[in-house]
């Protein structure tokens, strides 16, 4: 998607904070951190959102590399042995921002059981 921001930063068009890449995924620095680490794993190809990821004809793929990719983001974001929260946000009342789908990586600091 021509106008979508993190297909823009996947193909380079604006710069991030990398932490991880493969042929699949990258990852980078959230630019408005909740948490001391707060990593955005980002699948490079465009799918909107979790809901139509299972319309997609990729999308075991597509889950296959987000999930192959989660320890080595967190090693590298050195949350590896702390441990941390995965989150996707799936639609505007799931406080999904940026319509390509996503996975917040959150640590660095002792998080609570609770979301909210």
């Amino acid at each position: 998607m021509d106008d979508c921001i993190f297909c823009k930063i996947v193909r380079g068009e604006i710069p991030s904070a990398k932490v991880y890449e493969d042929q699949d995924i990258l990852a980078f620095n959230d630019i408005n951190p909740v948490a001391p680490v707060h990593v955005l794993i980002v699948p490079k190809k465009h799918v909107s959102d979790i809901m139509t990821l299972s319309e997609h004809e990729q999308r075991a793929q597509i889950m296959e590399s987000v999930i192959r990719a989660v320890p080595a983001v967190a090693k590298a974001a050195g949350v590896a042995e702390t441990g941390f929260r995965l989150i996707n946000n799936c639609g505007e009342e799931g406080g999904q921002t940026v319509m390509h789908l996503h996975f917040h990586l959150i640590g660095g600091r002792k998080l609570g059981e609770k979301l909210i």
